[in-house]
């Protein structure tokens, strides 16, 4: 039974007897003393699609659904269909990209880690890894001198996917970005 503060995107729920899969996390800390964090979190229905938006402290106990994981690759993309291959059976899995809301971002030909959530043999959505590793695709020029400063530029990877990222980092580098926050984390 995880608590609000465990949820990770793609993290499947029980909320009142129905199954629901984490979509996005909204952290909110309260200024004043004594106040504890709050976890808005939209959920998606896993058989309907119906959105449903909740507000968690920290410690609230949640309900894990029932339902089973499997490590699967991304394999390619068609069209709005995105594949994945599991990584013991071989066995081809289709998501869409409505089911992937927010994910696909990240999503690289052969990304492996990734868990699979089934109920009943049908797929219902995915759990990125923590950290994934792009390439730099367009970035401004690196400056010299500039590591010591926290100043930013936005780089564009492989995926689409735009990012801040340090001035001295520059276009063709590898670097690790953090699929939760979408933020980049270090040099790969």
């Amino acid at each position: 039974m995880p608590k609000a503060n465990e949820l990770k995107q793609g993290t499947a729920i029980e909320i009142n007897g129905e199954p629901y899969v984490v979509k996005k996390i909204d952290v909110r800390n309260p200024t004043s003393r004594g106040a504890t964090t709050l976890y808005k979190v939209r959920f998606t229905h896993m058989k309907t699609r119906q959105k449903l938006d909740e507000t968690f402290k920290s410690d609230d106990m949640l309900k894990a659904a029932d339902c089973s994981r499997c490590n699967v690759q991304f394999s390619y993309q068609d069209g709005d269909t995105y594949h994945f291959m599991n990584s013991e059976t071989y066995e081809q899995y289709a998501l869409s990209a409505e089911d992937l809301e927010g994910q696909t971002e990240y999503l690289s030909d052969g990304l492996e880690g990734i868990i699979l959530l089934l109920m009943d043999d049908a797929p219902l959505g995915i759990q990125l890894p923590t950290t994934i590793t792009l390439q730099i695709v367009e970035t401004p020029p690196a400056m010299k001198g500039s590591s010591a400063t926290k100043r930013t530029k936005t780089a564009r990877l492989t995926t689409g996917l735009e990012v801040q990222i340090p001035e001295y980092i520059e276009t063709g580098e590898m670097i690790k970005i953090n699929t939760e926050t979408g933020e980049f984390s270090s040099r790969a």
